[in-house]
């Protein structure tokens, strides 16, 4: 499903979708909100306005509830293109920015009654992760990059501190330099999700790997202006979030482990082996930075 990155309309109706939507995510973002949220809620919302232009329909003031119970059977029958369903999860997360956009819109004087606001919303399936590693089959993934080259380096230097930290893929992404503290053995997660901040240990075997690509393979790597960037492309920019899903779901494949999965693959086998040695599952949630309990 291709989402346009430009809300579609009239930018010169003040009362149109283009202007109004631009409005409401300037206002999320002067109120706080992640620009990962603002991206997804933009994606969803452009999705709905153009198949709402393509129906007549190009102001909010002129959408019914009637209409959005239409665009979420679209979403119901809409087939990818290897012709499978969007997921209830999948047709949730482009349903409820339309339903937070309407609710501002009322309250913001742009509409007189909220279309959205009796919108019965998919009940989300809930599913365990797939099968994490066990610590031998961790340990045979990490094995696999050739630490004689310094993309290799770098690359098993990013498997150990996903194995050994449990960070998100963008929370990896983002890590600088001066976010591990080698006296300490930690490391600082700088607005990870929900935009906290969090310290987690860092054990001695993952502080020196990374002290070994600090000295031998990212100087190599770094292009100028260095911002800090902890991880680099053989290009010298930080490594996109798609780039680091294929990077790591080639070596678990090269691996020979009978199992899929890339970075939160990781994030899933740390949290399965502290539990499994006898970790309190409080220390493993704040590890992972799960607000909720249920989550971990």
């Amino acid at each position: 499903m291709r989402v346009p990155q430009v809300i579609p309309g009239d930018t010169s109706d003040p009362a149109g979708f283009a202007v109004i939507v631009e409005e409401f995510l300037t206002d999320l973002a002067t109120r706080g909100y992640s620009p990962a949220t603002i991206v997804g809620r933009r994606q969803a919302l452009a999705q709905l306005v153009g198949w709402l232009a393509e129906r007549g329909v190009t102001r909010p003031v002129e959408v019914t509830r009637p209409v959005l119970v239409r665009y979420q059977r679209h979403l119901f029958h809409y087939r990818k293109p290897d012709g499978d369903p969007l997921s209830f999860r999948s047709q949730n997360t482009r349903l409820l920015p339309v339903r937070a956009f309407f609710k501002w819109a009322v309250k913001n004087g742009h509409v007189a009654a909220n279309p959205a606001s009796e919108l019965e919303l998919p009940k989300v399936e809930h599913r365990l992760p797939k099968a994490a590693l066990t610590a031998a089959e961790a340990e045979q993934v990490l094995a696999v990059p050739d630490v004689s080259s310094p993309s290799g380096l770098r690359d098993r230097v990013m498997l150990e501190v996903l194995y050994c930290t449990g960070i998100r893929r963008a929370e990896l992404a983002h890590l600088n330099v001066r976010d591990l503290d080698h006296e300490r053995g930690t490391l600082m997660v700088r607005q990870g999700k929900g935009r906290k901040d969090r310290m987690v240990p860092v054990h001695q075997r993952c502080a020196g790997w990374v002290a070994r690509y600090l000295t031998e393979a990212r100087p190599r790597l770094a292009t100028e202006p260095d911002d800090g960037t902890l991880f680099l492309t053989v290009d010298g920019t930080p490594f996109s979030l798609d780039r680091l899903t294929q990077l790591v779901r080639e070596h678990v494949k090269a691996s020979g482990v009978p199992k899929d999965g890339a970075c939160h693959l990781f994030r899933h086998t740390l949290a399965t082996v502290m539990l499994e040695g006898g970790a309190d599952i409080r220390y493993v949630q704040a590890m992972l930075g799960h607000a909720e309990l249920s989550t971990t």
